[in-house]
């Protein structure tokens, strides 16, 4: 299945999902019924804007997908943890978690899932288990590491690729919001230990302040679109940006590779 799913050039647009969760919903007295009201809305405007870019686009795109984003456990938290893992809950009230939001976007008109910034195998393989119970839903898993070896947590990440190959509704494996400076040791290291495509889209090398919810340091995204023919020599095929990143990087990355194509 995962072969066919993305067409060469196909794009991909995620919903604004992310840090989106009934616990969070409920902190600020939104209750379950419109909490999930809310995350159907947040698929249903990235498929009207989908629908508008390729009405007006030029040249003319034929496709483009929509994910809906899953993020981690972490990112609920709010406190950084979707960098570093660590959690303090066992794989069942992980499952408890994640269950009730991914049953709800798995069902609102998404192409696939985006299950991102995963700061760990034990949280991928929660993620992927529970897809089992939306056999006709697809996902990707990308991993936020820590340096060119391991997650945020601190698994090897060819470990952790391999471990999903196994998972048929997986449809694509790699890592996001990790800083361009170590995506070329990653694809090396994951490449050969999957049999799935590659997605990466790194953040701009700036490193999130969870006490002062800040990003600080140096952006590296002023040659991009040129390390994003690194990592497709190094075997991604899904690539983009994350946080910090900006739509004219975007336009770049997609320019520069559809010139080596």
């Amino acid at each position: 299945m995962h072969r066919d799913y993305f067409e060469a050039g196909a794009d991909v647009a995620t919903s604004a999902s992310y840090q989106a969760s009934f616990q969070g919903f409920a902190r600020r007295g939104i209750d379950a019924a419109r909490a999930a009201e809310l995350l159907r809305l947040a698929v249903t405007l990235a498929i009207e804007a989908r629908d508008e870019y390729l009405r007006t686009s030029d040249p003319p795109r034929a496709r483009a997908l929509i994910a809906a984003s899953v993020g981690p456990y972490g990112a609920a938290l709010a406190d950084g943890s979707e960098y570093r893992g660590g959690y303090a809950i066992s794989d069942e009230a992980l499952a408890d978690f994640h269950r009730p939001r991914m049953s709800v976007l798995a069902n609102a008109g998404a192409d696939l899932l985006a299950c991102e910034t995963v700061p760990s195998l034990r949280e991928a393989l929660v993620l992927a288990r529970l897809l089992a119970e939306h056999p006709q839903t697809c996902a990707w898993i990308s991993f936020s590491c820590r340096d060119g070896q391991h997650t945020g947590e601190g698994q090897p990440i060819e470990e952790c690729v391999q471990a999903l190959d196994a998972f048929p509704q997986i449809v694509s494996v790699g890592v996001n919001c990790t800083s361009p400076a170590h995506i070329v040791p990653l694809l090396r290291r994951m490449r050969h230990r999957t049999t799935k495509p590659l997605i990466v889209y790194p953040n701009s090398g700036e490193t999130y302040d969870a006490a002062e919810r800040r990003w600080r340091g140096s952006a590296d995204t002023s040659a991009l679109d040129a390390q994003a023919l690194a990592w497709h020599a190094e075997g991604a095929r899904l690539i983009g940006g994350c946080c910090r990143t900006t739509p004219s990087d975007i336009r770049a990355i997609r320019s520069r590779l559809a010139r080596c194509a």
